[in-house]
Parts: C-alpha cells; sequence; structure tokens
C-alpha cells in the first residue's frame, strides 16, 4: 500500500510517498519550513500543500512533535499553545480530505527503525531517540511500542525541560561545539538509563548523522547506535503508522 508519511518538526515538515509493507520510500522527500506561528491552521495548510505536492489521494500518516493520545494533542511541546487538546487527527483529515493517523514523531521514527532498520528484531527495552529542535523519545518493548514515552520533558535546573537544554536547537542557538555539546546530550542519556534502564538507544533525527562526532563523549553502560535509516525515519514510520494504527483510532 502505498502511503504519505509526514514528518512535522519545529523547523520543517517533511513528506515522501512510502510503500507501507516494506518502507521503501518511493519518491524524494519534499519539506517545507514549520509555519514561524507554530499555530494549528497555518501548520494544517502546510500539510494539504504536501498532500497536494505528490497528489496523493490515499492514507496519510503523520508523525506530530509531542504527546499524541487517540489524535488529540496533550502537550504542545515547541508548537503554539493553541494545539493542547486540539485534535490534530480531525484537523488534519478535514484540510485535506483525506484518511489521517496521526502518532508522536519519535513513535514514528522508532516504528521505522523497530520495522525496516537496525532496531529490528532487537528484545527487550528499546529506546528511540530523536534529536532535533526537541528530544523526541519512543520506547519498545519486544517489538512492541509504548506510546508517548516522552523523555525530553525532564525538567532540568533552571530549564523548564531538559531538552531545551541538551536537544539540537540548544547546540546551534548556544553555538556549542561537539564536545560541549556531546557532554550535555550524554547527561540526558545518563538520566534515560537511570530512569528507565534500556536494553539498546538508538538514535535518529538530523544530528544522527553526525554521530561520529560526539559518540565518543557518550560514556554510558547502555549500547547506543545511530539509526541506520537516520533522517528518513520520521517520513518512513508515519507511514507504516497509518497502516498498523488506523483501525484502532
Amino acid at each position: 500500500m502505498v502511503v504519505l508519511g509526514i514528518d512535522i518538526g519545529g523547523s520543517g515538515m517533511k513528506g515522501a510517498l512510502v510503500n507501507s509493507i516494506t518502507g521503501e520510500m518511493l519518491t524524494e522527500r519534499h519539506r517545507i519550513p514549520t509555519p514561524k506561528s507554530r499555530k494549528p491552521k497555518e501548520m494544517a495548510a502546510v500539510v494539504k500543500e504536501i498532500v497536494a505536492h505528490f497528489n496523493h489521494k490515499g492514507p496519510v500518516g503523520c508523525g506530530f512533535p509531542t504527546v499524541i493520545r487517540h489524535g488529540v494533542c496533550k502537550s504542545q511541546g515547541n508548537l503554539h499553545k493553541k494545539w493542547l487538546n486540539l485534535n490534530v487527527k480531525e484537523l488534519f483529515s478535514e484540510a485535506t480530505g483525506l484518511p489521517v493517523t496521526v502518532i508522536n514523531d519519535a513513535d514514528a521514527a522508532g516504528y521505522a527503525t523497530m520495522n525496516y532498520g537496525i532496531g529490528k528484531g532487537k528484545e527487550g527495552l528499546v529506546i528511540m531517540i530523536t534529536i532535533g529542535t526537541g528530544l523526541g523519545s519512543g520506547a519498545f518493548f519486544n517489538g512492541e511500542l509504548i506510546p508517548n514515552f516522552e523523555l525530553g520533558q525532564i525538567p532540568y535546573k533552571k530549564y523548564e525541560k531538559i531538552e531545551d537544554w541538551a536537544a539540537a536547537s540548544a547546540k546551534e542557538r548556544e553555538e556549542l561545539s561537539f564536545k560541549q555539546w556531546g557532554k550535555r546530550f550524554n547527561k540526558f542519556l545518563a538520566y534515560v538509563e537511570l530512569l528507565v534502564s534500556p536494553d539498546h538507544i538508538i538514535l535518529g533525527g538530523g544530528t544522527s548523522k553526525q554521530f561520529d562526532e560526539y559518540k565518543k563523549y557518550i560514556t554510558i553502560d547502555t549500547p547506543v547506535i545511530p539509526a541506520e535509516l537516520r533522517n528518513q525515519a520520521g517520513i518512513v514510520g508515519a507511514a507504516a503508522a497509518a497502516l498498523h494504527e488506523a483501525p484502532r483510532d
């Protein structure tokens, strides 16, 4: 089945057509910057624009950068406050006129990695961390998704949440070196290790492509590996979610 996968981030919204059975991307990614307002109406318009770009008439899967419960946004995260308690599934379905499945973006990346990538067949507790504007996290136990495992929301010192201090956006904002940022990110991973004792941690998102630049600063005991799908995981996983999650909504 061909599904349009859309990965919604704080800085960009990216889509591609995906074979939801094999996980193969059938087209190049089409990226549109996330509206600066990060408000629902403006972002829904971009989703509609991505659908129109591909002239797609079938199901759509969206990875969304905060907690999603039964299609409803339960935390505004890095977005506008108007998202809180909004039914994102209904908003995007109405905007596009198509059936849309919406799940947390890190859960979507995890779907891709666990079904088609380096996480396939890994047993025990696997945590997927997506490094971007924030720090998304997806959890899988023996391959089954535990939804909305938002470890980036942990409060830390003067920061409202640790992702404000340790995400890729903090590296850019404060012009940190890979050594400086890598030590921060390792601190975050140490909290993850302490709180949930995972068997494996898999890194996704754009900064996972630069893993060789900071891997020597990762000193926790849990094995940490970059995802093979890298920046495609959010799109591929969102498409997979449309196949797996839609009957449950």
